[in-house]
């Protein structure tokens, strides 16, 4: 890693601020809407960005990963969140359904292979879309590995971050009842979808602080709260993939899955002191897949806009950048 990294912000490592030359409300089907938008060179090699979440939607800093003159950027916001109808639904909203939705959107815009970049659960649908699709993933960029086993759910939500930071853990907690205290994810669960829409966004905005506020090693204590809309949409989604396991037929799902994609190239990005998505995730992918380059970034956490972590994110595509041709795309 660029020694250099921690002295720079992430926004001086990104490619200049770019607009999309198109953008679209794509009929996926089931009764949603799902934005996409391209930006760069519309020749260039193609590359499918999965925002996190599930929930978060994506951004236009999302788009300054990538050299314009040289990526075809595909972005989209994923169903129910961002500028994707109908808002904050979970109505079948699924993994398999967010899977069938890239490949469509690969097919109406014409291209054969991409490099699929994902961080967190972008990075679990990344390997998920992989795994499903093997022939259509030219190349994987992965951050913040995330395999949705339980383990890693009751890491974050059993109390394990929580050892490490006991104040916001228990701003957090206490708004649960002590005896319900053992599953925070139903517990929550119940109230985002009790129906009554203050009390929906009251556990909305308590469940993404609790997340944003670990997210970065560059900041410590609570974050302010994000906006009541985009708070629920967030905890929704991401209470309803969590709550159901994100319908993985068996916890270790991904990683029983690695030899389907054996044969791609990835690199993943750790941070070292990622509190959400702890490196033991990231460690073990990399075990298992021999053409996986895995780099850990000191002094880093979870965040794609953590210095460091940029930093190596725009080293790689830029070597992808200079392997194209031997990767066919």
């Amino acid at each position: 890693m660029d020694k250099s990294a921690g002295q720079k912000t992430a926004t001086q490592f990104l490619y200049p601020p770019v607009e999309p030359f198109d953008k679209r409300m794509l009929e996926v089907g089931d009764g949603h809407q799902v934005y996409v938008e391209q930006c760069g060179n519309p020749d260039g090699i193609p590359v499918v960005v999965l925002h996190g979440g599930p929930g978060g939607g994506c951004s236009p800093a999302m788009r300054r990963y990538f050299d314009p003159a040289e990526y075809r950027v595909v972005l989209f916001d994923q169903r129910g969140c961002g500028r994707s109808r109908p808002h904050a639904s979970v109505e079948n909203n699924t993994t398999w359904h967010l899977i069938c939705d890239i490949e469509l959107i690969r097919q109406t815009l014409g291209i054969e292979r991409w490099v699929v970049f994902g961080g967190s659960w972008g990075a679990t649908l990344s390997l998920l879309y992989a795994q499903t699709h093997p022939d259509r993933a030219a190349y994987l960029i992965l951050r913040g590995v995330f395999l949705m086993t339980r383990a890693e759910l009751d890491w974050f939500y059993g109390g394990g971050a929580g050892k490490f930071w006991p104040d916001l853990w228990a701003r957090f907690a206490t708004l649960i009842p002590e005896d319900e205290r053992g599953d925070m994810i139903g517990a929550y669960h119940k109230r985002l979808f009790s129906g009554d829409r203050m009390l929906e966004t009251r556990y909305a905005r308590a469940w993404a602080q609790w997340e944003n506020a670990l997210a970065s090693i560059d900041h410590d204590g609570p974050v302010g709260e994000a906006p009541a809309e985009y708070a629920r949409a967030f905890a929704r989604l991401e209470n309803h993939y969590f709550h159901n396991g994100g319908w993985l037929e068996r916890d270790d799902q991904i990683l029983a899955n690695v030899p389907l994609i054996s044969h791609i190239p990835a690199t993943i990005v750790q941070g070292r002191y990622d509190m959400v998505c702890p490196p033991t995730a990231s460690w073990h992918l990399a075990e298992r897949w021999s053409r996986a380059d895995l780099r850990m970034v000191p002094l880093a956490g979870h965040a794609l806009s953590e210095a460091g972590i940029t930093a190596e994110l725009i080293r790689t595509t830029r070597a992808v950048q200079r392997q194209a041709g031997m990767l066919g795309i």
